[in-house]
C-alpha cells in the first residue's frame, strides 16, 4: 500500500504549531524543536504513541473517524483543517479519484451570474480556475475571459500578476494565502490531478510567499469576509464577499462582492458599471 505522506506532513506541521506552555507542559530545559512531542499529542488524543507515530510516518493505515476527531481536537484544528484531515486520512485519498477533464458550468448558473447585474460575481472551479464571471467582476478584478485558458486561474493571477497586488494592496497577503489554502484543499480531493500539480510546481518556483504558505500546510474553506480594494478607476472599495457552494457540485463555488446600500462603495460600483458600459475597458 502507498504511504500517506500528505497526512504525515499535515500532522507534523500542526503538531509543531501547538504551544506547550499554553497547555501547561513546561520543561526545565528548552525543547529542541517547537510544538508538542509525539507522546504528548498522543496522550491528548487518547491514542497510543506507537499508533500516532505510524500515522506521522505516513504508514498505510486508515484511522477511524473517532480517532481523527480526537486528533483534530488535540491539534485544535478549525473546521476547514478538520475537513482536510478527514479527507487526506480517509480511504478516498488512496482511491486516487480522477476528476473530469473538462469543467463545465451549468447554463442556469451562467444565467444567474449574468443577471446579478451590478453585483460582481465569479464562479471558481477545481484548482481555482475561473469558469464564469460577469462584466462588472471583469471590470473590478481582471478580464479573465480575454486571457489564455491556462491563465484563467485565480491563484496564478493573485501571485504572478502585479495588478492583483496593487488591487488588494494591504490585504494582498490575506487574499493570496486564502487561495493557497483553497488550492491545498482541492489537491487533497484530487491527488492525481496533473494540472494542479503543475500549478503548484510553477508557483513554488516563481513565488516565495506561495512556497512558504504551501509548505506551511495552510488549509481554507472559503466563506464570508470583508475585502478592501484599491481600484485604479474608482478608488477605494469596501466589499463583503460571500462564497456559495452549489448542491451536487462541490468543485464549483460562486463568489459575490457586495457593497453596503447607499455607501461610497455602492456608488463607486455604479460608476464602474457605467464606465464599463461605455466601452472604456
Amino acid at each position: 500500500m502507498q504511504r500517506n505522506e500528505v497526512l504525515a506532513d499535515f500532522l507534523r506541521t500542526r503538531r509543531a504549531g501547538i504551544d506547550p506552555d499554553r497547555l501547561g507542559l513546561r520543561d526545565a530545559a528548552p525543547r529542541r524543536v517547537p510544538g508538542l512531542r509525539r507522546e504528548e499529542l498522543a496522550a491528548l488524543a487518547g491514542v497510543s504513541v506507537d499508533y500516532y507515530t505510524r500515522l506521522e510516518q505516513g504508514r498505510p493505515i486508515t484511522p477511524s473517524s473517532s480517532v481523527l476527531d480526537a486528533l483534530a481536537d488535540a491539534l485544535e484544528l478549525d473546521a476547514a483543517e478538520r475537513s482536510y484531515l478527514h479527507t487526506v486520512a480517509g480511504p478516498s485519498t488512496r482511491a486516487r479519484t480522477t476528476p473530469r477533464t473538462v469543467q463545465k458550468v451549468r447554463p442556469g448558473i451562467r444565467a444567474l451570474v449574468a443577471r446579478l447585474g451590478d453585483t460582481p460575481a465569479v464562479v471558481l472551479g477545481r484548482r481555482t480556475d475561473v469558469l464564469a464571471i460577469n462584466p462588472i467582476a471583469r471590470a473590478l478584478l481582471a478580464d479573465f475571459p480575454a486571457m489564455s485558458a491556462r491563465d484563467r486561474n485565480a491563484t496564478r493571477w493573485v501571485f504572478l500578476d502585479e495588478t492583483a497586488r496593487s488591487l488588494f494592496l494591504e490585504g494582498w497577503e490575506k487574499v493570496a494565502s486564502m487561495f493557497v489554502g483553497m488550492l491545498r484543499m482541492d489537491a487533497a480531493r484530487y491527488p492525481d490531478d496533473t494540472r494542479t500539480a503543475e500549478l503548484v510546481g510553477e508557483l513554488s518556483m516563481k513565488s516565495d510567499p506561495f512556497r512558504r504558505w504551501w509548505a506551511g500546510q495552510k488549509v481554507v474553506q472559503a466563506g464570508h469576509d470583508v475585502k478592501v480594494l484599491h481600484h485604479p478607476v474608482v478608488g477605494l472599495l469596501t466589499l463583503h464577499t460571500e462564497a456559495l457552494a452549489f448542491p451536487g457540485d462541490p468543485d464549483q463555488t460562486l463568489f459575490t462582492f457586495l457593497a453596503d446600500p447607499g455607501s461610497p462603495t455602492d456608488e463607486a460600483l455604479t460608476v464602474l458599471s457605467s464606465w464599463m458600459a461605455r466601452g472604456l475597458r
